[in-house]
């Protein structure tokens, strides 16, 4: 890969995180079973203004609380993460990718692409 593509690239540079589209998402979590790992890494109030069902809100700019509820996630099952336009979630994963998560799943576009 060139040095331009992976700048521009859309593809993480990680094999443990992965970018869904929206309907590759839906479908992934429509099949996932009462144990699913779906977090929502927006603030409470946007949280409160709709988001995915089934989804746990954890706030990614509430640092210590975040790495803390994250820590009671088993790292070996697949975990699904968005926000509202992608920013958060890409960062979230990373962190999630640097504290032993296996597979990582972020909504690209973010909830803003949820329809």
């Amino acid at each position: 890969m060139s040095f331009l593509s992976s700048l521009f690239s859309t593809k993480s540079s990680s094999d443990q995180i992965k970018k869904l589209s929206p309907a590759d998402f839906k479908q992934a979590i429509k099949s996932m079973d009462k144990t699913k790992q779906l977090v929502d890494v927006r603030t409470p109030s946007e949280f409160k203004s709709g988001h995915i069902k089934g989804a746990v809100n954890i706030d990614f700019f509430n640092t210590s609380k975040f790495m803390d509820a994250l820590q009671k996630y088993d790292k070996e099952k697949a975990i699904y993460l968005y926000c509202r336009s992608g920013s958060r979630s890409n960062n979230a994963a990373r962190k999630l990718e640097n504290i032993g998560f296996k597979e990582i799943y972020d909504l690209q576009g973010g909830f803003m692409n949820w329809s």
